[in-house]
């Protein structure tokens, strides 16, 4: 009787012993594991439960265009622990979900997995098929997947959805999609300043120069000057959104915001309306151009191999001549052109609301052992590397009468101006000069519009041999109308199958402009 009276208390106190440590190994031991995995499924039905914000472009009437949108679809999916019979449940879903009957048995038996996907887009037979089986711990549940109605329409610009390095949840990655992750993920919309339909045109201009030429990619940005927004904003090679897995990683990165160029002559602009607001040069201010000019052993020469005799300053705009932009560096002195270039956004990020922004580099001019040569070839854009956006912002602080504005593209942002660069008489000046280089090529010329604009063809650094390849860069950044301008335009493409860019930015550049002016209704400000 006392052994009998003694076993059952040491089995009492065993029980007890054994639903202790189970109590302590469960809930000390492993809190961490089991709370983890109840923060898992929590945050698996935000993201089934959570609609992703939209994003919008809008034109120029104000209206709204979803470009970044979400759908509707149905995922099937099971949740081990509450399948009573796993072989049976196995059975009768393998040939609906089309998996292996023994793989998906052995994964309804991990009782401690809440969360095993069967079909992530579920066809509505498939859906018909898993609810008729009514089975326990078979769900299915609506989610969305991100949907990008326009396909490679301003891609860069939107980024995309897609699965991050870190976790499972899906997040913004590039673009705008990354920037307003938070808020869009919020369930907040995004509205942006890009016109859909002049987006559309530059990226249509843009893909056929490129293809025409050969080149191995381009860019195109529309900036409205007085504010700074950005109306279109394209580059070549981009990609689809929908499917960005197809594409290589090089192709998501933004060339507008992060690629960096010399920028050739169109930097020559730059050059005189510093000089212009110095005081030291007019537009009629003249030199003898020799065609050549030597400095620290080397001989810069102007393009054509000409010599012009004596010319203006003007002149060296519509002749595009290396030796009148080096003559007009020597008047503002290399202090004061470092200066000014600075002044007008070289150097340092334009601010705009994209990621990722490169700074550029002034590198060229700003080392201990700057030479005299390197501020001669920086007057006509080698040496200093620029962004497309930097660029064109410093051709809109021009045309907006020397107001240097932050460059925006949420829609609801207030434009914002930097500094003042140069004085509106001096903006006028080079205005009136670029007017005149335009007029005495008469490509980039529009029958009824005063039309301010410079070309460039850029050199490309070779920087395994040294100096620089025969490959080069054509760019154009032009506004209209001279008198009031409305839009700043810059296009560019890398490495085109021919030698100048007269022949393929400028006719490019034209169009576009023809399409904006028409566009917006804009009244023509010159009479033939």
């Amino acid at each position: 009787m006392a052994f009998r009276f003694l076993a059952l208390i040491t089995l009492f106190f065993l029980s007890y012993g054994v639903l202790g440590y189970n109590l302590y190994h469960h809930q000390i031991l492993k809190r961490d594991y089991y709370f983890e995995k109840a923060e898992a499924r929590n945050d698996f039905q935000k993201e089934l439960e959570l609609r992703r914000g939209q994003i919008f472009f809008t034109d120029r009437n104000g209206n709204s265009t979803a470009v970044a949108q979400n759908r509707d679809y149905s995922a099937v999916f099971a949740s081990p622990g509450e399948i009573e019979d796993a072989a049976s449940a196995a059975a009768f879903l393998s040939p609906i979900v089309g998996k292996n009957e023994e793989k998906l048995a052995a994964a309804f038996q991990n009782k401690e997995n809440f969360f095993y996907p069967l079909i992530d887009k579920a066809s509505e037979e498939q859906i018909k098929a898993v609810e008729d089986l009514g089975l326990k711990g078979i769900h299915v549940n609506d989610r969305q997947y991100r949907f990008y109605p326009f396909n490679n329409l301003a891609s860069h610009v939107l980024g995309f959805v897609g699965l991050n390095e870190s976790n499972d949840v899906p997040t913004g990655l590039y673009g705008i999609e990354r920037l307003k992750n938070g808020e869009l993920a919020d369930e907040e919309d995004a509205n942006l300043t890009i016109d859909v339909n002049l987006q559309g045109e530059a990226e249509q201009i843009l893909g056929d120069l490129v293809r025409e030429f050969e080149a191995v990619g381009g860019t195109v940005i529309i900036e409205e000057p007085v504010t700074g927004k950005i109306l279109a904003l394209a580059s070549a090679p981009n990609f689809n959104p929908n499917s960005y897995g197809e594409y290589p990683v090089k192709n998501f990165l933004n060339p507008a915001v992060q690629s960096i160029y010399e920028p050739g002559s169109v930097f020559k602009v730059i050059t005189m309306a510093s000089g212009l607001d110095l005081g030291v040069i007019t537009p009629e201010t003249t030199y003898v151009d020799r065609g050549k000019v030597a400095l620290n052993g080397k001989t810069i020469e102007n393009w054509d191999k000409k010599a012009h005799g004596e010319i203006t300053m003007t002149n060296v705009l519509e002749f595009s001549a290396n030796t009148g932009a080096v003559f007009a560096e020597s008047q503002i002195g290399h202090k004061n052109f470092l200066e000014y270039m600075k002044k007008f956004g070289f150097g340092e990020t334009t601010g705009i609301d994209l990621p990722d922004e490169t700074v550029g580099s002034l590198r060229s001019l700003e080392r201990k052992d700057v030479r005299e040569i390197d501020f001669a070839t920086a007057s006509f854009g080698q040496g200093p590397a620029v962004t497309p956006i930097q660029l064109v912002n410093a051709y809109s602080a021009i045309a907006s009468g020397g107001v240097l504005m932050r460059p925006y593209i949420n829609a609801s942002e207030k434009p914002k101006v930097i500094r003042r660069v140069i004085s509106e008489e001096a903006a006028g000046e080079v205005t009136g000069m670029m007017e005149s280089a335009v007029n005495k090529a008469e490509v980039a010329a529009i029958k009824g519009y005063r039309v301010a604009g410079k070309t460039g063809t850029a050199q490309i650094p070779d920087f395994e041999k040294g100096g620089y390849s025969d490959e080069l860069i054509h760019n154009f950044v032009g506004f209209a109308p001279a008198s009031n301008p409305k839009f700043v335009i810059l296009i560019k493409i890398d490495k085109p199958k021919s030698p100048l860019a007269g022949l393929t930015v400028v006719p490019a550049f034209r169009k576009l402009a023809e399409f904006t002016l028409n566009y917006y209704h804009i009244a023509p400000d010159r009479v033939e």
